[in-house]
């Protein structure tokens, strides 16, 4: 799961949506001491749906249909899809409207810049001032997004780009396994709430 999808399934609170971000930002069990517990609580659901994520059956099989020497990055590109297919039918899945939702998370990371870990300080501006939330309706967004993330990574970008056109001929599979995943992950992240664990 990318931003949106991490958002989403956070408590819409500015000190949950904050965590939900920094689950991304923020590495280790000692680390979560720094962050007060509505923020450190969505840290660690962050951690647990990426590890519920990538073991899901949908996902490993959406993995499978890049060839073998991309299913490393795919990851990282089925990511970003699910955003979009998230923002292409919020309506489905939140009431709020997108432009609402994206609003407030903005306003939570922006709330208090000197706070946030160094890169997402430096992200964080960029994220608002270009939408980067809402525009995960429009497809072209996966494209920019992605590339965007290859030139960010120190080795072996090219990997992440050349999983584009998979993505591109496997998409209605892709986006099928979505439909299905996504509801399931909000129960396992419902569960965790009930449970006491999150």
């Amino acid at each position: 799961m990318n931003y949106l999808a991490h958002l989403h399934l956070a408590r819409h609170s500015p000190q949950a949506m904050l965590g939900a971000m920094l689950g991304d930002f923020v590495f280790g069990r000692a680390a979560l001491a720094d962050w007060p517990p509505p923020v450190r609580t969505e840290i660690v659901v962050h951690r647990r749906v990426d590890r519920y994520t990538d073991s899901h059956p949908v996902v490993e099989a959406a993995r499978a249909l890049f060839p073998d020497g991309l299913r490393r990055y795919a990851g990282i590109a089925l990511d970003v899809y699910y955003d979009h297919c998230l923002a292409r039918d919020w309506p489905r899945y939140c009431e709020v409207p997108l432009e609402a939702f994206s609003a407030a998370a903005y306003a939570a990371l922006l709330q208090d810049p000197d706070a946030l870990p160094e890169r997402l300080r430096r992200i964080a501006p960029l994220m608002a001032a270009h939408d980067w939330l809402g525009s995960y309706r429009h497809r072209d967004s996966v494209d920019l997004a992605v590339t965007r993330i290859a030139g960010r990574l120190s080795r072996n970008g090219e990997r992440l780009v050349a999983c584009l056109p998979q993505l591109r001929l496997h998409e209605h599979a892709i986006a099928a396994g979505f439909d299905a995943f996504y509801p399931q992950l909000q129960a396992y992240v419902a569960q965790l709430r009930a449970e006491g664990m999150a």
